[in-house]
This record gives structure tokens, sequence and C-alpha cells, in this order.
């Protein structure tokens, strides 16, 4: 669950930073599990209301609903747990907020796109999460098709609506988040470091046509002495390798600061990895 969460924050903290005027009041959490994705849009956005979680396991239905209760936010304490298995024929309510972590390679093959689709006729913006591996870029992408397909514009990670530059079965998008483990943690799973670095790939979708950012750091940047390097994904040439050089002073200082999956040039106000606050 800490690291589903830190995905899960991650990716929609991308999805707030391009998009400051989505305040969304309903969430729906489509495979929901103990909850992590309500904890995660919940503090990404203080203006959610209702949240509607959907699972199909009662054990981790028990469990998400004990967690909520001991909340601060008030839209997880009262976040609605319903029983439902997923396929392309499960009635969903609307919601201004969709989202499905890793859950889609739970799904058949045959009944992704069903179910993609009707996520998408379900959310005003829609967010799917998976594993960074190879197989979890290759469902999210194929999601990220339908979607555009379906009229919907890509709000992140790609700052464009084409088709994806990364050559398939060579590489794969995919971004990292760290995870501080707490010593219950580290009990659970038998580790010693104090955290993990968890990999993730996901597509944030509007039926709204929205911001999209100029450029996204798709590799960690390599500095040297005064250099930095950033292999980028681009609008309009794909894939990308810029060099940014000392000489160029206050463009230089902002590339230093970059991280892995962030905007370039920065947004306005942002101010690295959204990462943060309080976990479940």
């Amino acid at each position: 669950m800490p690291a589903t969460y830190a995905a899960a924050r991650s990716a929609l903290g991308r999805c707030a930073q391009l998009t400051p005027e989505f305040r969304p009041r309903t969430q729906l959490d489509v495979g929901g599990g103990t909850g992590a994705t309500v904890w995660a849009a919940a503090e990404t956005w203080p203006s959610l209301q209702a949240v509607t979680v959907l699972e199909r396991v009662p054990a981790l239905m028990g469990l998400g609903e004990r967690l909520a209760a001991t909340a601060t936010s008030e839209a997880v304490r009262r976040a609605v747990w319903h029983p439902a298995t997923i396929g392309p024929d499960v009635a969903l309510p609307g919601a201004d907020l969709v989202t499905m972590s890793y859950v889609l390679g739970e799904v058949p093959q045959a009944a992704r796109s069903g179910v993609v689709g009707r996520l998408a006729a379900s959310g005003a913006v829609v967010a799917l999460i998976e594993p960074g591996t190879p197989d979890g870029y290759d469902r999210v992408i194929a999601a990220r098709d339908l979607l555009i397909a379906l009229g919907m514009t890509v709000v992140a990670p790609c700052p464009h609506d084409l088709e994806c530059p990364i050559p398939r079965g060579r590489d794969w998008c995919h971004f990292s988040v760290r995870v501080d483990r707490s010593p219950l943690h580290r009990r659970t799973k038998a580790a010693t470091l104090g955290f993990e670095d968890e990999k993730f790939s996901y597509v944030v979708a509007s039926a709204v046509r929205r911001q999209q950012a100029a450029n996204r750091v798709v590799r960690h940047p390599q500095q040297r002495k005064g250099l930095v390097s950033l292999r980028l994904c681009t609008a309009h040439d794909g894939l990308a390798t810029q060099t940014v050089s000392r000489r160029q002073g206050d463009v230089y200082r902002a590339a230093r600061r970059l991280a892995w999956g962030d905007a370039w040039p920065p947004l306005a106000g942002a101010t690295g990895h959204p990462v943060g606050g309080a976990r479940p």
C-alpha cells in the first residue's frame, strides 16, 4: 500500500501541476483494494468531497474501511466501498476523477479495452497506473491509445497526443518514486534498507483539452562538471537529448534541480517532485 500510494501521489501530483484549475469533488477508484489511491487523491486535491471505491475482495474492503476511519481527510473517512468484479460490463457511476491503480494487469486481455472504455465514459479525468515494467508499460500505452481514440486528451506524462516515440520492445516509459519505509514496513517485508524505489508507468487523460507540458524528462538527468544532459520526450521531435551548460545561468540552475519525470522547461511554480504529505 505505501508503494501504491507513492506512485499514485506522484502521478496525480503531475496532473495537479498541469491542471491547476481542476478541483475534483468526486472520485471513483476502480479496484481500489485498501484505498491507497483514495488517500493519494485526497492529499493531492483537498477539494474532494465524495469517494466511491469498487473492490472484489471482502478482506481488502474491510481493511480499507478500517484504515479510512483514521484519516484526517473527511472525504477518505466517508469513502464508500462497494463489492464489484471489474469487467467491461460492470456499471460505473460518473465522477470528476476516475482512478485505477495496479489493476489492469489483473483484467483478462480481451476485456481490457472494454474496461478502459467504461472508465473513459465515467470520468472527466481518468488516471491509470501500472507497474513500471515492460508489460505494465504495454498495458498503459494500449490504454493511452484507446483514451485518445475516444476523444480524450493526455494530461500526463506525455507532452502530446501523438504516438509514443519510445521503441516498443527495446525500451519502455516509466518513472520512479522513493518510498520511506517505517520500522513496521521493514519488518513486514524482511527488508534492511529504510527506503525502496517504486517504478511505475501511468497515463492521465482528460475529457476536456487542457495544458500539456512542453517536454518531459524520461530518464535521470546526467550531471557532469558544468553540464546537465536531459533525455526528453517532446511534442515535435520525439525523443531528444538536450545539454544545458553553466554558461546558460538561470536555465542551468533550473536544469540542475530537475528530476526524472519533471517538465522541461519547468512549469511556473513547480518545485520538483510532487510526492509528499501524509501517508496511509
